[in-house]
Formats: structure tokens, sequence, C-alpha cells
């Protein structure tokens, strides 16, 4: 039975579903922004918020995902013992996602803020804000030269907050915000004439002008700022306390020596003319052998791309090169190892490609199964460079200098050791140049 109101509740019976519907989304809001749990194997997944880059998320090929972030987000959740799944966002779109509590994290090259209403992990990085301009325009290297100025930036990034503020001090200046696009679109956007100024992160920064060498960074701003994950307000406990203690083990580790290697270990080794050439190349030389690089790809299962990248370094793609010391064609084989694969002309562009990817196969074949990527192909780049007996060699030099051998980022430093006398007149192999191996690779 169903108790009736009394008088002197009757009034409210109109106002009890108004009532009931206020706390309905009250509870549906709380449920809604409440942290989610600690992510357990049964829940299989770290849902991880994450901002497409070449240091953050590149996911240019949806088989191969990437980045520095992705990397350690993975050691991360390997140590859990859980997967992962990414949630791609713009900057300006971070906030709502984490107030909403909507992913356990975000690994996207952020700065701890004052008065956030984020909580961070601790520092793992650290960068700067750069003015970045191009290369023929007169450089900027005072911020007060910036009245009068029109500067672009990512909407809800570190470098937004900063200059945003500068407004106050600086006559004239205008901050353009963009929205939905990422470090790179916005740095393309500088180099090709169609904005004038942009202020990005230093380390986005040096990667991306590896591909656009008309950028030049002409104003550091600001004081150095530690990059850290962010998670919600009141997240769980449990994952902070794990990502804490994860993040502060594992700058001690060689997993994180080796990410840095692999992300910043190529910065600045190339000049400027450099990077031009190779561009030029790539749209003159590189079409013509396109179609034989996807080939041996088929054929051995090595990315096109990397068979493509050694055949640069080796050749400059010049399918007639020749060197003082005999090896010959695009992929500058040996006559040793032509005739131990069968080649009939090493200066045939085909035969020399395909024939290259096998010998590259076999190499990497012979570094032992369990040494991690992109170490084991880059150990085997390197041996095919100076040569399976030097870099045996080198490899020995490792083992009594008790380095890993099996990390790339200790044996770029052993291999150079291959052509001082002290190294090398003890070992059968000889003198080799070690150190051009290590600018391959």
């Amino acid at each position: 039975m169903i108790p009736r109101l009394g008088p002197t509740l009757r009034w409210l019976a109109p106002l009890l579903p108004v009532g009931l519907i206020a706390v309905f989304v009250l509870i549906l809001a709380w449920l809604d922004s409440k942290p989610l749990p600690f992510p357990t194997p049964a829940q299989q997944e770290l849902v991880v918020l994450v901002q497409p880059g070449s240091l953050t998320f590149d996911n240019a090929d949806p088989n191969n995902t990437s980045g520095f972030e992705h990397d350690l987000i993975e050691l991360f959740a390997k140590e859990l013992g859980i997967g992962i799944r990414h949630v791609i966002a713009p900057p300006g779109e971070f906030s709502a996602q984490l107030k909403a509590h909507n992913v356990h994290l975000a690994a996207a090259w952020l700065t701890p803020q004052a008065n956030t209403e984020y909580s961070f992990s601790p520092a793992f990085m650290e960068s700067h804000d750069v003015l970045v301009q191009h290369e023929a325009s007169l450089p900027i290297d005072e911020i007060k030269n910036l009245a009068g100025r029109t500067v672009h930036v990512l909407a809800g990034s570190r470098q937004a907050t900063a200059m945003q503020a500068f407004k106050k001090e600086i006559s004239g200046l205008q901050i353009i915000e963009l929205q939905r696009h990422t470090p790179l679109d916005l740095l393309e956007a500088v180099a090709s004439g169609r904005h004038d100024l942009a202020v990005v992160d230093s380390a986005q920064f040096n990667v991306a002008q590896q591909l656009t060498p008309s950028l030049q960074a002409s104003l550091e701003i600001g004081d150095p700022h530690p990059v850290a994950w962010a998670f919600p307000k009141n997240a769980n406990t449990e994952l902070i306390s794990r990502a804490t203690d994860f993040l502060t083990r594992i700058q001690k580790d060689p997993d994180f020596a080796r990410m840095k290697d692999r992300y910043f270990g190529h910065i600045h080794r190339l000049e400027n003319d450099d990077i031009r050439k190779f561009v030029e190349l790539s749209k003159t030389q590189l079409p013509r052998l396109r179609r034989h690089f996807h080939a041996a790809q088929t054929a051995t299962g090595l990315d096109w791309r990397l068979l493509a990248a050694l055949a640069y370094q080796e050749s400059k793609w010049d399918a007639n090169a020749t060197s003082p010391t005999g090896v010959r064609g695009v992929m500058m084989l040996t006559e040793e190892t032509a005739d131990r694969l069968g080649v009939s002309n090493r200066l045939d562009a085909e035969e020399s490609i395909l024939a290259g990817a096998r010998y590259l196969g076999m190499l990497r074949s012979e570094i032992p199964e369990d040494t991690l990527e992109p170490d084991r192909t880059w150990l085997a780049l390197s041996a095919y460079n100076i040569g399976p007996g030097h870099f045996r060699a080198g490899l020995t030099i490792g083992r009594q200098l008790k380095a890993n051998t099996r990390a790339w980022h200790e044996m770029k430093r052993i291999l150079p050791l291959l052509a001082k006398p002290q190294y090398y007149e003890r070992l059968k192999a000889g003198r080799a140049r070690g150190g051009e191996a290590v600018i391959l690779v």
C-alpha cells in the first residue's frame, strides 16, 4: 500500500518530480565525472589522452604508432600488466576530457601549471618555448620587438598562456590561438609563409626542423619548463602513486636512455644544406626507384622507407655510385656480397635494391631475437655499413668494456673505437671507420 501524503506535505507533491529530476541530474553528473577506477588486468586498458605529434603520439602509420611519450606510456602499461586505449584530442579539448574523467591521464608534452584543476606526475623531461620564424625573415631577438606583430600558438597550450600574458606588456601584439592543429601543422604553416611567427615547444621545433630546414628559432622565451603527465582532479590515488614511482625509477633505467636516444639523438646532427639536398632528391631521384623499394619490402618484409633511407645514406640514390673501395650501386654492395646473393650487375637498381634488402635481413637475423626494437634493426644497419666482420669486432670491444651490446645507445659509443689503434690492433678484423656507421644510423 502506498502511503498518502499528509495535508502539510501535500503542497510538495507537484514539486517532487522536479526535485527528483534535479537529484537524478546531480547523481548522473557525479557518476559521469567520477574518477575512472584503477586499471587492472581484468579491466584490460589504461585510457590515455594524447595529442598527435612526433614526440607524443605519431599515428601516421596506424599499424606502427610511436612517439617518446607513446613509448613511455607503453612501458608503464606493461608494468601494470594492461593494454592501452588512446583518446586523441587537440590541447584545447584536454580540459573538458580531464574534468569529465573520461581518461585515466593525459600524456601530451604537458607542463604543470599553477592553480591548475589537474594533478601532475613528477617531471621526466624539460623544454623551452621558442619563437619560430622563416629563415628568410629578419630575426626577432628581443620580446619587445613583437610590438605590432601577430603570433600564432596552439589553443589550450602552454605557449598560448605565456603569450597572452605578454599582450599586457607589448603594444599591438596579437595572439591567434589555433584550434585542432598539431605542432607540426603550425610549424609547416610558418615554413610555407602562411604564418609569420609562432611560439612552440623547443623539443617539437628541434624535431620538426629536421623536416623543414627553412625554419629558425630566433628567440627563447621564458625559463625551462618541466614536462609531465596530467591526471584529473581526484584521480585514483593508487594510479598516481604507481605513475610517480614508475617515472622516478625509469629515468635511471637504460630503457629511458634508449628512448631519449631514439627520439632526440639525431637532432642537430644534420646541417640545413644536408636536409635540403635530401628533400630535393626525394622529389627527383626517389620516384624512379620507389617501385623497386616496394618490391623489396614485399619480398623481405622490411619497410620500404627503411630501405630507401639506407640507400640514400649509402649512395644518395645513385644507381651508378662507385666508391674508392670498390662497393657499387644504389645499395653499395661489395663484390663478395653481390656474388653471395647472386647479383649479376650491381649497377642494376632493381637487382641492387632487392639484394641489399635481403642482405640487411640476413644481418638482422644474426642479431639475437630478444634484442629490443628498434635496436635490433639499428645494429643490423651498422653491420651493413661496416661489414659483419668489423661489427663482430665492435661487439668484442663492447663486451670487454662491459657495455650492453644489444643496446644501440651503448654500441654507438663503442663502434668509433674501431678506428683507434689501441683497439683495432688487437682484433683480427683490423681498422674500421665505425663512426661512419654511427652517423648512418
